[in-house]
């Protein structure tokens, strides 16, 4: 099939969907019509889009964990004391690495393998192995709305599943959950492969069943600046419209320069918005998402709370929809659920303690302005490369360096592009690659950095991009010289 930015037809669409629900014998279990009228009987406090809607008319910010466990009743456990002892608004079901790949026979082994230890023996919940019966038991169990979070390149069957299976929010897209986590997925299969994810996302909304659905804000999630995140996020929700969707959330992972971060929350709504009029889809809901830092944290759970906190402190401001909380024992590995409610009422009580608080317009207003003509010279080179298609022109700005996500492990990425910390710790760009900057652009940058390494006594070299890598995990932003 050919790669252009249209929406799929229903004979297409049914072709591929003969195809998709013989990847597992789980996928036999899906029946849409079902689906839908499943979704039509979950109460509105359990429906992800209402509760996201009423958040953003109130102004406030939701917050959110991570969490999987192999087996269904251990999950629900985890999520339970997330609701009840860690006050979620939100809820995930974080899916294991195995399905993530469709590895599903491998999954099915972990959850014997889990059944067998007693505890989980795996990173994830496999909700294809569970099927749609699974998921339900998971929603039936729940008082608030689940989404499904995972990091597949080829997500149809997890989609079916999951939609089936009652879940009302889907993270991810052909770039984010290609670029980021894969080294040989072919981007113009994974675009195509999301078309279809979108294309029956809009199915279900237009029977009414709203899905919401939610690009991967962080990419990479350590010195992403945020014209490449913005980028990515407006491209994949311009192509989710085309299919149908009316339910987006755009997200931004936390870089740790609070004014730039506040920035590039509000920018990314005020685009993504832009954008989607501006090419005809309109009363499409947009929401936002920060991601607490992604990156390195330090061992010590004093300063993990630190941490955290930032990251709350920035959500609230920027007025973030929602928040995605990190917890204490980040440097240790997979959190207990005690942590995790840990890190979830913390971040409640910042967001709280900063409500009816703001800062320093002037210097938002400039940083709103950078991020705004970056993201648009970006997406800008896009459609001209696409000749007016946003499918064909992401594929072909990946071949051409215009897009470029630091640190990915994609061969389709050109990894040119290097970020940096200026002297305030704001993300900026060491080396442009093939980036279509304007002249203003690049000696702004240019200069941003210069000022740091004033600061710190040294030219701008690449030991400045190691330095801010490790940064934080060390208890600092910039990687200054010892």
């Amino acid at each position: 099939m050919e790669l252009s930015n249209k929406r799929l037809s229903e004979e297409e669409f049914n072709r591929l969907r003969e195809e998709v629900l013989q990847q597992w014998p789980t996928g036999r279990e899906v029946d849409m019509q079902a689906g839908i009228a499943y979704h039509k009987g979950l109460p509105e406090n359990r429906v992800f889009s209402k509760k996201l809607q009423k958040a953003k008319e109130q102004g406030a910010t939701l917050v959110q964990p991570r969490a999987g466990v192999a087996l269904i009743r251990d999950h629900i456990t985890l999520l339970t004391h997330l609701q009840n002892e860690g006050e979620a608004d939100l809820l995930p079901t974080t899916i294991d690495s195995y399905p993530r790949q469709n590895r599903f026979r491998e999954a099915q082994m972990g959850i014997e393998e889990s059944a067998k230890e007693g505890k989980s023996m795996l990173n994830g919940f496999p909700a294809v192995n569970h099927g749609v019966s699974g998921c339900r038991q998971i929603i039936d169990a729940l008082d608030v709305p689940v989404q499904v979070r995972h990091g597949t390149p080829d997500a149809r069957l997890l989609a079916e599943i999951s939609y089936a299976g009652g879940f009302t929010s889907f993270e991810g897209g052909g770039i984010s959950y290609n670029i980021p986590y894969a080294k040989n997925a072919d981007l113009a299969k994974t675009v195509r492969d999301w078309q279809y994810v979108d294309r029956l996302t809009g199915i279900y909304e237009e029977a009414g069943a709203p899905i919401n659905r939610e690009p991967f804000g962080p990419l990479t999630g350590t010195l992403v600046p945020p014209c490449i995140s913005h980028a990515v996020a407006i491209i994949e929700s311009l192509l989710a419209a085309e299919q149908g969707v009316r339910n987006i959330t755009v997200g931004y992972g936390q870089c740790g320069n609070l004014i730039q971060d506040v920035a590039a929350v509000q920018t990314v709504r005020e685009l993504t918005e832009e954008y989607l009029q501006r090419y005809g889809y309109v009363n499409r809901l947009v929401t936002t998402v920060l991601h607490q830092w992604m990156g390195g944290f330090p061992a010590d759970e004093s300063k993990a709370f630190a941490v955290i906190s930032w990251g709350s402190t920035v959500a609230v401001l920027a007025h973030a929809t929602k928040v995605i909380v990190k917890t204490p024992h980040e440097a240790l590995g997979v959190p207990t659920k005690e942590a995790n409610a840990m890190g979830l009422r913390c971040t409640k009580q910042v967001i709280t303690m900063l409500a009816d608080q703001s800062i320093s317009e002037d210097a938002l207003k400039s940083e709103k302005e950078i991020i705004r003509q970056e993201t648009r010279c970006i997406l800008d080179r896009v459609l001209q490369l696409g000749e007016g298609d946003w499918a064909v022109g992401t594929v072909r700005a990946f071949e051409a360096g215009v897009l470029d996500i630091p640190f990915a492990p994609s061969r389709y990425n050109a990894g040119k592009m290097l970020p940096i910390r200026d002297n305030q710790g704001a993300i900026r760009i060491f080396n442009f690659g093939n980036l279509p900057f304007s002249e203003d652009l690049i000696t702004f940058h240019k200069e941003k950095i210069a000022e740091r390494a004033r600061q710190e006594g040294r030219e701008p070299s690449f030991q400045m991009v190691i330095d801010d890598v490790y940064a934080i995990s060390k208890g600092r932003l910039v990687g200054r010289p010892k």
